[in-house]
């Protein structure tokens, strides 16, 4: 990314779409030529992370605001008007019927390719998601989005919006009681219609007409009257009440499953009303109903709740309107209650009992001569002659999966504040063990189902934090949506299950280590490599350092970090290295190369810097570039390099620039010969924008792994053909969409490989994020990819993170540091820094291999790096968040600063070991000498490392952090050491030697192992670049 903006940060990450750009658009030309009729006009340069393609800007009057979830919970985003056209909806069409005559509202929005909503306000729960989401196109224009399922693209006027609605106190001698639930069983049980819309004063009016002397509004436009108030039914909170009334948007008319409740404060002498005529007049249908429907008898609702569900009211209801509407929805079952309201099932709940046949003597609101139920009765038919009553639900406390317990029912506060954060909302499948099966696979040792269709997952924690509190179980007394036989709270009530056990050992080491400051920088390093000479080079972005005179590359001697001014030594780069890769070359002098750029020439850049020098004295080599000479084939915004075991360079992915079209494909460096050698791939194509920097892996089988977005694949190495479409990535627990790779960012290694290497390899991948909500992921996963039938493991991290970095250490363990519990990858998209440290053990059991480490005090946000030193310390950098107050400024600062963490093993007061080497430069398979000196241990104790060298960026560690344990033998002080066996196993490169003398490691020696199979050593051949030879 690129540049900066004041706006607030939250309007920053719910509205990615509108990140860098002032946006006109003429609505007139926009309908005709949608691509291109808007007009951008930037104030500053920056990147979107979720390219917003086909999301278009109208007239001077709208703007778009994206793409925004509906139905959550089963409420409307915009609640007021709403029109359907299933042939000619285009977002004009909507637009313009939302603000015209009386319907002048401040938002519309398109949905499911057909309908428009208007609205001055969103719901509650309505949260911004990625423009991708709004995908179906409008059936009147094929050439734009009108969003999708549940997903709404919103335009907003620039009209002033009004008051804000409010629950009316009291209308007449009407006085408002409050919210009250509506949920399980209705509390009034007299739906009337109204004249008119749905207003308080039309409902009011209704129910006083029909000598009611309570009224609740539901649902915007359901008008509700009753003698009392039925069925346990009580208050709630009042921002419950949420949707404005259909005919007067400045005032509630309750929300889902929830009435505005008010009682009539003076006598009414109205006697109520009974849609109902002679008994002897109406009868059920018992001829003439379609197919094999027939009536199954008169049934009792409400003893114990709502016996049948999906609810259809109509004034005009028949038998036989209901069981069309029942067909319709593919159910076996139909219900006529109270003349006018239609339910619709598979069978009856909560104890349903037959009733006497002459109970049912409504009259259809229809049909003067068909009966429609009574109160609590309904005139039940079925499809099939079979009519199933399930007993009243009980709360599920045997037989429950794993190590589950019934805790009892909880009670969310009255604040109305959640007590467990992720939700998973099943409407028709949520049972108790598919929630506590969920939960549990994601590591969260509480489960809560809530209104029969909810799952949250969390800890025990979150209970006293939220304030929540346990009352009688009767008060979770609706059935899950899953399973009618047991129960799944009610509203604002939990049915609770605890974990009996330790489900996370998450250990809580004496020794954690510490961060220690190092040196101050000269820059916001976004790539930090070490080379075999010992030291660090660091490149930025064009324009990040607080220097007007950086040149963007600067390489650290890390011997002379005493000394500020002789530490650092100047070097540079032609062109714009933003969101490059970087690896290093297997040739003789060790080269970086670093490929790609932010734009324009900088993505073709091909850059190779030969490191020279020693600690303490500096070299005079620097980067060498040359792009009317040397580059990529395409250009490449946020590529992934890999060596490959040929030898070769492999280059994957990344956009053709700054905000530019996807560039879903690969190449190879050197170019083969033949022209355009570049292959396209369909599924980066797919998933783009989510899936730059993807991760890319040699497997012991000569195979590549490449993972990306939520998706991982093996390939083949010669055709880069699919040899394997491996499991999607778990994501979260309640979100299945969410990412690993740029820009919802989490980072990958390899996971050590043992002589003789014939255990299957694993990769591990920790954190990530979400799209829309951008909430950091609190996981790891890890796969084989290459064994039958791969799955994923997923183990919990004691924190959410986006952004991490993965440091491997020469002991086989894995250091994560950095990043960020909320946001995603880029400029101002992340808040609330992650600054602990942990440690990943891969040598213990699942479920025990990480340790909580130390914390710093330093944010490391987005381009954060952390590399390992060669005395087998972390270097830590970088962090350039460009998040700014609106006076500009920074929340969190552009960080110079760099650190050192050391890692427990050299926190214990050991002397590290030595050893001395001649011959580095190793043949796959041979055998080479060692002189080692302990301090600890003996040999039979020692272990050896090899940890391949590497080229972090954004997280994604470009060797893979490939860690290898070779087999040695010793006599005396005298080892030897066996080269690993293939270039499979070990892709031709180089890498630190560590010994470890029990828990202490060396410091490192470089040593190439392999070779130089591709010659890359006398590569380019043009007269700017210096070749070292192989």
């Amino acid at each position: 990314m690129a540049g900066r903006t004041t706006f607030s940060l939250i309007w920053i990450i719910s509205s990615f779409i509108a990140v860098r750009a002032h946006v006109v658009c003429s609505t007139e030309s926009l309908i005709s030529s949608p691509q291109t009729a808007c007009a951008y006009g930037s104030d500053f340069p920056s990147h979107s992370d979720f390219p917003s393609r086909h999301l278009h800007r109208r007239d001077t009057t709208w703007t778009a605001l994206g793409c925004w979830t509906d139905g959550v919970g089963g409420t409307r985003t915009l609640s007021a008007a709403t029109y359907t056209d299933a042939v000619n909806m285009t977002i004009k069409s909507c637009i313009n019927f939302c603000s015209t005559g009386s319907n002048a509202y401040v938002y519309a929005g398109v949905e499911y390719a057909q309908e428009c909503y208007c609205g001055n306000y969103f719901s509650s729960g309505a949260t911004n998601v990625s423009s991708s989401d709004c995908n179906m196109a409008c059936t009147g224009n094929a050439g734009e989005f009108c969003g999708a399922g549940n997903r709404l693209h919103i335009f907003r006027s620039r009209a002033q919006s009004p008051a804000p609605p409010i629950l009316v106190p009291s209308v007449g001698n009407w006085s408002l009681l409050g919210c009250y639930n509506d949920s399980a069983t209705r509390a009034l049980p007299y739906r009337t219609d109204v004249t008119g819309s749905v207003t308080i004063e039309s409902c009011t009016t209704a129910c006083h007409n029909a000598g009611y002397p309570y009224a609740g509004m539901k649902y915007a436009d359901g008008c509700y009257c009753g003698l009392t108030i039925e069925n346990n039914s009580g208050p709630t909170p009042n921002t419950h009440c949420d949707m404005t009334c259909a005919g007067n948007s400045s005032e509630y008319c309750g929300g889902s499953n929830q009435l505005s409740m008010y009682h009539y404060i003076q006598a009414i002498t109205t006697a109520p009303v009974i849609n109902s005529v002679n008994p002897s007049t109406v009868s059920p249908v018992k001829s003439g109903l379609p197919g094999n429907w027939t009536y199954g008898g008169c049934y009792v609702d409400n003893a114990n709740g709502h016996v049948l569900g999906n609810e259809f009211d109509s004034s005009s209801m028949t038998v036989e309107s209901c069981i069309a509407n029942c067909v319709g929805k593919n159910f076996t079952i139909a219900a006529i209650e109270y003349s006018t309201q239609c339910f619709c099932g598979d069978y009856l709940i909560n104890g349903a009992t037959e009733a006497a046949g002459s109970d049912c003597n409504m009259a259809c609101g229809g049909s003067a001569t068909e009966a429609c139920g009574g109160p609590n009765r309904l005139s039940v038919y079925s499809s099939n002659g079979n009519i199933t009553m399930l007993p009243v639900p009980v709360v599920q406390k045997t037989s429950l999966p794993g190590q589950w317990v019934y805790e009892g029912c909880l009670a969310e506060p009255s604040t109305g504040v959640r007590i467990f954060q992720y939700e998973n909302e099943w409407t028709t499948n949520n049972t108790v063990d598919a929630c506590l099966n969920q939960c549990a696979a994601f590591g969260y040792p509480v489960a809560g189902l809530e209104y029969g269709a909810q799952c949250f997952c969390g800890d025990i924690s979150d209970i006293t934090a939220a304030g929540g509190t346990y009352v009688s179980d009767s008060q979770c007394n609706m059935a899950c949506s899953g399973d009618p036989i047991h129960l799944c709270g009610a509203g604002n009530r939990l049915s609770t299950y605890y974990w009996n056990g330790t489900m996370n050992m998450w250990k809580t080491p004496a020794n954690t280590g510490y961060y220690e400051f190092f040196i101050g920088g000269l820059i916001v390093p976004l790539i930090a490599t070490v080379g075999i000479n010992n030291k660090v080079t660091f490149l930025e972005k064009h324009g990040t350092s607080e220097f007007n005179n950086s040149t963007g590359a600067y390489e650290l001697d890390l011997s002379l970090v005493d000394n500020y001014k002789l530490a650092w030594r100047e070097m540079h780069v032609k062109t714009d290295v933003f969101c490059s890769g970087s690896i290093i070359l297997p040739d003789k002098g060790g080269r970086q190369i670093n490929v790609g750029g932010w734009s324009l020439s900088s993505t073709f850049g091909v850059r190779l810097y030969t490191p020279d020098g020693s600690p303490g004295v500096n070299g005079t080599n620097d980067w060498e570039e040359n792009v009317n000479e040397l580059t990529l084939q395409r250009g490449r915004w946020y590529p992934t390099a890999m060596m490959m075991p040929n030898g070769s360079i492999l280059v994957v992915g990344g956009e053709s620039g700054s905000n530019a079209s996807p560039q879903p494909s690969l190449e190879i460096l050197p170019a083969p010969p033949g022209g355009d050698t570049v292959i396209t791939l369909d599924y980066l194509q797919r998933t783009d924008p989510y899936n730059l920097y993807p991760f890319l892996l040699v497997l012991p089988s000569g195979r590549f792994f490449i993972g990306y977005y939520n998706e991982a694949r093996i390939l083949d190495p010669v055709t880069f053909d699919t040899v394997t479409v491996l499991p999607n990535m778990p994501g979260a627990v309640n979100n299945f969409l969410a990412g690993r790779s740029y820009p919802m960012e989490g980072s990958a290694v390899l996971l050590p490989q043992y002589a003789p290497y014939t255990d299957p390899i694993e990769v591990l991948i920790c954190g990530g994020s979400t799209i829309g909500a951008a909430i950091a992921l609190d996981n790891c996963i890890s796969i084989a990819p290459e064994v039958p039938n791969a799955t994923w493991t997923l183990e919990r991290m004691p924190s959410k993170r986006v952004m991490p970095c993965i440091t491997t250490l020469p002991d086989g363990t894995y250091m994560i540091m950095n990043g960020a519990h909320q946001g995603v990858a880029g400029f101002g998209l992340a808040t609330d820094p992650n600054l602990s440290a942990i440690l990943y053990d891969p040598s213990q059991p699942i479920g025990q291999r990480i340790s909580i480490l130390n914390n710093t005090i330093v944010a490391r946000l987005y381009h954060s790096e952390a590399t390992l030193l060669p005395d087998g310390r972390v270097l830590v950098s970088g962090s350039d968040p460009q998040t700014y107050y609106p006076n500009k400024t920074a929340v969190y600062p552009e960080e110079m600063r760099i650190e050192v963490y050391i890692p427990p093993y050299l926190n214990q007061g050991l002397a590290q070991p030595r050893f001395t080497i001649t011959e580095t430069d190793w043949a796959l398979g041979e055998q080479y000498s060692i002189t080692v000196t302990l301090f600890q241990g003996t040999t039979s104790t020692m272990r050896v490392s090899l940890v391949a060298a590497s080229s972090s960026t954004h997280g994604n560690v470009m060797s893979g952090g490939r860690i290898l344990f070779p087999a040695f033998s010793c006599s005396g002080n005298t080892c030897t050491i066996t080269a690993p066996p293939n270039a499979y196993v070990c892709p031709p490169g180089w890498h630190q030697l560590f010994i470890l003398d029990g828990p202490t490691p060396s410091h490192s020696a470089w040593v190439r192992i392999g070779g130089d199979p591709a010659k890359l050593g006398n590569w380019p051949n043009y007269p700017d670049f210096t070749t070292p030879g192989v």
